[in-house]
Order: C-alpha cells, then sequence, then structure tokens
C-alpha cells in the first residue's frame, strides 16, 4: 500500500481517529494502537495543557502519533481562527483540523464561514484541513485557497449511516489535487473499505469506535477494512457490467 503524503507529512496508516464519546482514555488509548492510526485529532476545548491532572493527550500523544487539534465548537471564521492561533501557541503545531458548525442539531458544516477560515489560517501560515459538505464547489474552492487536504462528510457526523454522498464525493475525489479525507458517518468497516474503493486517500472514523461494544476490536477491523479498500483500489477493480459474463469459456459441456 503507497504512503499518503499530506503538506509535509508522509503517513503509511490511511485511518485517522477521532477521540471524543469513548468511555474512558485507556480505552482511548488502546483503540489508537489497535487502529494503527498515525493521526489523531481532538477538541483543544477538551485539552486543558495547563492541568497536570489532565491526562488526555498522555493517552493521545504516542510514538507515531501526529496530533491534529480541531476547532470544534466554533460557530464562525473568526471564532476558528482564534481556537487554532490558541493551539498553535499551546501545542506547537501549525496543522488544524478546521471544523465551524453552528448548527446544534445536525452539525453540518457553515459552507461560506469555512471557506473563509481557510483563506484567513492559510494566510498565517496554518496546514488546514476543513471538515466541510460534500460539494465539489466547495473543495475546489477551499483547495484554492489553500487548504492542504479536504475532508467532506460522508453523512451527518455520528449517525453511521455510511456514504450517502457517493456521487458528490465521487466527483470531489476526481477532481481533487489534494488528498480527500472521508469524515463523518462511516460507521461500519464496510463502509470505509468502500470509501477506499472509491479513491478517497484516507477515511476519519470517530463514534463507529468508540461507542462499539468492543472498541478496541472495532478498532482494529476498521483498520483491516481501510487496508483491503486501498489494496483494491490500487489494484484496480473491474467495470460493472450490465449482463451477466461467463468467467469460464462457452464451450459445449462435456463436448457434447
Amino acid at each position: 500500500m503507497e504512503n499518503l503524503i499530506i503538506a509535509d507529512k508522509t503517513f503509511s496508516s490511511r485511518l485517522f481517529l477521532g477521540t471524543g464519546k469513548f468511555p474512558s482514555n485507556e480505552i482511548m488509548k488502546k483503540a489508537i494502537i489497535a487502529s494503527g492510526t498515525e493521526m489523531v485529532t481532538a477538541s483543544l476545548k477538551r485539552v486543558n495543557v495547563g492541568d497536570n491532572n489532565d491526562n488526555m493527550l498522555a493517552h493521545i500523544m504516542l510514538p507515531n502519533i501526529n496530533f491534529l487539534p480541531n476547532t470544534s465548537g466554533a460557530r464562525n471564521a473568526k471564532e476558528a481562527v482564534f481556537a487554532a492561533e490558541l493551539a498553535r501557541e499551546a501545542l506547537q503545531t501549525e496543522w488544524v483540523k478546521l471544523e465551524i458548525h453552528p448548527d446544534p442539531r445536525y452539525l453540518l458544516p457553515d459552507p461560506i464561514e469555512t471557506l473563509k477560515a481557510v483563506e484567513m489560517l492559510a494566510q498565517k501560515g496554518f496546514k488546514v484541513m476543513p471538515y466541510m459538505q460534500a460539494d465539489p464547489v466547495l473543495c475546489k474552492l477551499t483547495e484554492e485557497a489553500g487548504a492542504v487536504s479536504v475532508m467532506p462528510l460522508a453523512a451527518p457526523i455520528g449517525t453511521n449511516k455510511g456514504i450517502t454522498n457517493e456521487e458528490m464525493l465521487k466527483i470531489i475525489i476526481a477532481q481533487s489535487n489534494i488528498p480527500v479525507v472521508i469524515d463523518a458517518g462511516l460507521g461500519a468497516p464496510s463502509h470505509a473499505a468502500k470509501a477506499m474503493e472509491m479513491g478517497a486517500d484516507a477515511v476519519l472514523i470517530n463514534t463507529a469506535i468508540a461507542v462499539a461494544g468492543n472498541a478496541v476490536e472495532m478498532a482494529e477491523a476498521f483498520k483491516l477494512a481501510v487496508e483491503a479498500g486501498r489494496k483494491a483500489f490500487e489494484a484496480v477493480l473491474p467495470v460493472q457490467r450490465e449482463s451477466a459474463e461467463a468467467s469460464s469459456p462457452l464451450t459445449a459441456f462435456l463436448h457434447e
């Protein structure tokens, strides 16, 4: 399986993890290890870098893990930029997952404020990975604005519905010149495998692993699914047909 390159970082794993909803930090840590991930994201508002009793980061900052702070909770571009600057100051990283979702019910990303924030953050030297609608035009605009990847949703966050935006995602993947990381809504390893077979560069999973009956086993299942899906994509999937085509020669049975 080919390595994934985003900006100046190289990843051997194409599975990224979120950190919400885990029953404990210890289970989260075990799931991170089992997944083989090299990129883990968490909201800065959940991390208290000045509190020695807050050991969440200690369970994330493992060997080979790149920590990706996100701006979850930001309602507009101004708040997102402020959160990113706090993260850069506190954690000494220019990488940020941009999340702007003012709607508390569906948590859908605001396309206008997201594009505005990408432009502002890129000008400030951030490596921006925006979570966004599965909108091909918006994805191209954020690419042109300086994003290092795009992260279109497969379905509303936390729904576990799988790929409900398949046709739009296919267009995004086909026309993108930066990595496409499918984020949100993937609820089963089969969903992740399908995303990778479609040509996505990576997937980001949180809820499906964190709330599973056995989060650690589920993390490993997603790891295997992502690897299988990517191998299938690299091997080039056969063309789908409308009619049957025999896999054996169409000759008479036993020379009749």
